[in-house]
């Protein structure tokens, strides 16, 4: 989006307006010790033309590599129409849809996309989305502390083959609040919770946290552990992948009674990889819990002359109510990625999202064959996986990352520094974007580098 600066004559007239003197003025709270005279690390102004070229060089260097990294942000294919009309300027430059009056487009968008979310994961509200899987995820657990009135306790229980990233950024969030999280192993041959290490008297906790595929690309036994949980009067967190619903049993459908919360990054839903973000939360829930639920909910309502009209329903943040009843601090809305997810769901549709999904986990499983054939690479785990698994070698997996890269090739995320016990392992992803000649030059690239 262009941006125009203001000149040295309006500056001089807004601050004038307010009644000081100096920009400098308007930050003079801050203690002089905390603030920085200049910022080393921030190179100097450039021009136009300058910044340009320096962007589209950035913008090269993720262009070249053929993409087998996974690990919680996955390459799929963008119909050209999602962001074509995502950056249209109506929703290219929406806020917080605060004005109901002055908002129906944005409003009605985020109910469709809430409506679409509660039907991929079988749950029955879901809010207008989050900042991003890992503190959508700490919301989640936040939310379970309060909703769960059966429990008194703020223990949580979080297997150790959840994201690494997710684990940290939770425990940021909650470790100031009392809130306990404590790990369970999971079975080193399988990759999965080993249902038989389970306590049979764990004792009073809130909820257990079960990541769908989790880490590993592995299937978790969700029916068995939602029923264990539920069973010990502790809520059901779902951490899940949006496109392995597509194929895979819902949240809302888990167990005897399905998962209670349901929350997860929304990326793969038509958000480009673009260095690191911005990407997007969601969360779900059951309809008993819906106000405990961080963020907020659009509502769709009739209006004085029988037409429908969109308003925001529900949104306990510290904007709009007393900080002490709220749930959240969020603010934004990430309203951008969630107008992307909702044209990229409507355009594929439920036909669509299963091709996709499918076509992504026939692929890996090829690739897994093709590679396991190769001398000096296993397969680290056993159980069934969706569209990443992970492969061990016999030489530093960080040293075959290293030589593939310079072949344009991104081979898989390191699992040694975050899992030492599963020794040189690899985390590799093929999506549904993978044609036969990649998996077939990733072969080789592997097969050069281990002789």
């Amino acid at each position: 989006m262009p941006f125009i600066p203001h000149t040295e004559d309006e500056i001089k007239q807004m601050l004038k307006s307010i009644g000081v003197t100096s920009i400098e003025q308007l930050f003079d709270e801050i203690p002089c010790q905390l603030r920085h005279d200049r910022l080393d690390n921030v190179p100097l102004r450039m021009s136009e033309m300058d910044i340009t070229r320096l962007m589209r060089e950035r913008a090269q260097l993720d262009n070249a590599s053929l993409c087998f990294l996974g690990a919680g942000a996955y390459e799929h294919h963008i119909p050209a129409a999602v962001w074509e009309l995502t950056t249209r300027g109506e929703y290219y430059t929406a806020y917080t849809p605060y004005q109901a009056e002055a908002s129906q487009g944005t409003l009605q968008l985020l109910y469709e996309f809430q409506t679409m979310m509660t039907q991929l994961t079988a749950m029955d509200v879901a809010n207008a989305s989050l900042y991003d899987g890992a503190t959508a995820l700490a919301e989640a657990v936040l939310m379970a502390i309060r909703a769960n009135r059966k429990s008194k306790s703020k223990r949580i229980l979080i297997p150790h083959s959840t994201h690494p990233v997710y684990r940290k950024v939770v425990h940021s969030i909650v470790k100031n609040q009392g809130i306990q999280l404590e790990e369970i192993d999971f079975d080193i041959q399988g990759g999965a919770i080993n249902l038989d290490a389970l306590p049979q008297n764990p004792g009073d906790f809130a909820a257990l946290i079960i990541q769908q595929p989790n880490f590993f690309g592995v299937l978790e036994e969700m029916d068995d552990l939602t029923d264990w949980a539920h069973k010990h009067n502790a809520l059901v967190i779902a951490s899940v992948n949006p496109t392995s619903l597509a194929l895979l049993q819902p949240p809302g459908q888990w167990g005897s009674n399905g998962a209670d919360i349901a929350c997860g990054e929304g990326q793969p839903l038509g958000i480009p990889l673009s260095s690191g973000g911005p990407y997007f939360g969601f969360m779900c829930c059951k309809q008993a819990y819906v106000r405990q639920m961080p963020g907020r909910i659009i509502g769709k309502t009739t209006d004085l002359d029988g037409k429908d009209g969109y308003t925001l329903t529900l949104q306990a943040r510290e904007q709009h109510i007393r900080r002490s009843k709220a749930t959240s601090n969020i603010c934004t809305n990430q309203g951008l990625m969630t107008t992307a997810a909702t044209i990229y769901m409507s355009l594929l549709g439920p036909a669509g999202l299963e091709t996709i999904a499918a076509n992504s986990h026939n692929n890996t499983k090829l690739l897994l064959e093709q590679l396991t054939a190769i001398d000096g690479i296993d397969a680290v785990f056993d159980r069934p996986f969706f569209h990443e698994t992970a492969v061990r070698f016999t030489k530093p997996e960080t040293e075959i990352i290293e030589q593939l890269a310079k072949h344009g090739i991104l081979a898989g995320y390191s699992l040694s520094k975050d899992y030492p016990e599963l020794g040189n392992a690899l985390l590799i992803c093929a999506t549904e974007t993978k044609t036969a000649q990649d998996l077939q030059r990733f072969c080789d690239a592997l097969n050069k580098a281990l002789t």
